[in-house]
């Protein structure tokens, strides 16, 4: 969508601080307007003021420090440049996820803050503080609420046997026992989303956005 934004004559850069993603974005955006570069969000690898905008989509939660990767972002961006970022909203906000993050924290409470990142940065006034703090101005937070169904329950556990992410890692260590338990509850817990055996599910991003 970005390299479509700037059109023939603009460049989008895509930075991850893993090398395999940007390898698999590379692959996937065939593009001459397109540059893919592997590089920490707390310490990018670019000059100051070199970018108009910078979008960071569900990733700033995970930094280990997001008010750095704030200030970087401010610190990339030319004067009246633009920043976007969108973080997942509150648990209950978010079943599909926060129904599992919360049952595997149960049973592995030492991993809790871990299981729950994805939800670190759903507090409104926090995140609009951060954005202050390193200079942006004009901020702004907008709620954005999308729904879609999953055709049945198995479909929607299939990525979690496959173990893809943090969250099925950890609930793929748990002892069969264990496991059964956690899908029976989750499963439970997501019946009342249940419409003719498929899953109308909702999920709520903050999109907050400031200026240089």
């Amino acid at each position: 969508m970005a390299v479509e934004a700037v059109g023939a004559s603009g460049l989008v850069v895509g930075a991850d601080i893993s090398l395999a993603m940007m390898n698999a974005a590379s692959a996937c955006a065939s593009s001459a307007t397109f540059r893919a570069v592997a590089t920490n969000g707390e310490a990018l690898a670019f000059r100051d003021a070199s970018f108009d905008a910078v979008i960071c989509q569900l990733g700033l939660m995970f930094f280990p420090h997001p008010d750095r990767g704030l200030a970087e972002a401010r610190r990339v961006l030319r004067p009246g440049g633009c920043v976007a970022v969108c973080v997942i909203a509150a648990p209950e906000r978010v079943p599909m996820w926060g129904i599992l993050a919360e049952s595997l924290s149960r049973r592995l409470p030492d991993q809790a803050s871990a299981l729950n990142l994805s939800f670190a940065l759903a507090d409104v006034a926090r995140l609009k503080e951060m954005f202050g703090v390193v200079g942006f101005r004009e901020i702004r937070v907008q709620r954005e609420r999308r729904e879609g169904i999953i055709d049945s329950f198995d479909e929607y556990w299939a990525p979690i046997e496959a173990g893809t992410g943090q969250i099925p890692q950890a609930y793929l260590a748990l002892p069969q026992e264990s496991r059964r338990a956690v899908k029976d509850e989750v499963r439970e817990r997501l019946s009342r989303f249940e419409v003719a055996g498929r899953l109308v599910m909702s999920a709520e991003m903050l999109i907050v956005a400031g200026r240089v």
